[in-house]
């Protein structure tokens, strides 16, 4: 079991290509941080003892917090040379953060057909199972990889590189990562990424920043979709805004509507200024 999140999958992540059998040699690994540690909790409660069980809890929470220290460090490290590898090809990554829901796949969807000639897009889907959203991005006309993560709740440095070994992005191109729908833990792991963007939908609720202000204070850019819902929901976009700067002090805060179009334009525009390094 992962000590960062929690997650496990023994058959560890699956990476589907549009055709299986062109998949690179070592593109598919297991869930390597899901066996980082082979410690167990060996330490035995001695009910002996008549003032209590405190000495026992302290080393076990103590060997968690190395593990996980461990866990990201080699996460990290992984996540730096895919940064380089991706800069060196031109290739502008976005990795897209959401809960589930949110509309992350139609935001790209809509993104791809509206920017297609604009520059070469590939997206690598995270999801824990299906080929329901990537075969949405496939039908654009886009190349695309699955990343199944099983009980995963999150992609990693280790699943990020393997899609990309699978993908072999072009250079100069446009790269979305549409990771695991969970306002949590794809937070805590580094991609390798240009941008992070925190996707929110009206429906949602105003206090997803004070709810789980990790993701948020990590975002680079935050999105409200689903704003042509605002007459029906309860939802107050301003409050909202105060909130994410309250956890994220001037990150920047785009009101759209992936289905109408409405506010799209900012969004291409905060892309263009990601691909020409003006941001």
């Amino acid at each position: 079991m992962c000590a960062t999140c929690g997650c496990d999958d023994e058959a560890g992540p699956r990476i589907t290509v549009p055709h299986a059998h062109d998949l690179p040699h070592g593109a598919e690994r297991g869930h390597e941080h899901g066996h980082e540690h082979g410690h167990g909790h060996d330490h035995e409660h001695d009910h002996e003892h008549d003032h209590g069980h405190e000495h026992d809890r302290a080393p076990v929470q103590t060997e968690t917090v190395t593990l996980e220290q461990q866990v990201l460090a080699k996460n990290d490290l992984l996540a730096e040379r895919t940064r380089g590898w991706l800069a060196g090809r031109g290739v502008t990554a976005i990795n897209v953060m959401s809960s589930p829901g949110a509309g992350k796949t139609t935001l790209l969807e809509r993104t791809i057909r509206e920017l297609s000639g604009s520059a070469p897009i590939a997206v690598i889907e995270g999801d824990q199972e299906t080929l329901l959203d990537v075969e949405r991005i496939r039908s654009t006309g886009c190349a695309a990889v699955q990343v199944n993560t099983g009980a995963g709740c999150h992609l990693d440095a280790q699943m990020m590189h393997d899609a990309l070994t699978a993908l072999d992005p072009a250079p100069g191109t446009l790269l979305f990562v549409e990771n695991v729908g969970n306002l949590v833990c794809p937070a805590l792991f580094d991609l390798g990424e240009q941008a992070k963007v925190v996707l929110i939908s009206t429906p949602e609720g105003t206090d997803k920043p004070l709810k789980y202000p990790h993701i948020f204070a990590v975002a680079d850019l935050v999105v409200v979709n689903k704003v042509d819902l605002l007459p029906y929901v309860d939802f107050e976009l301003e409050t909202c805004v105060r909130h994410a700067g309250s956890v994220n002090p001037g990150v920047e805060v785009l009101a759209v509507s992936a289905t109408t179009g409405e506010g799209m334009e900012a969004w291409y525009r905060w892309i263009a200024d990601r691909r020409s390094g003006r941001s």
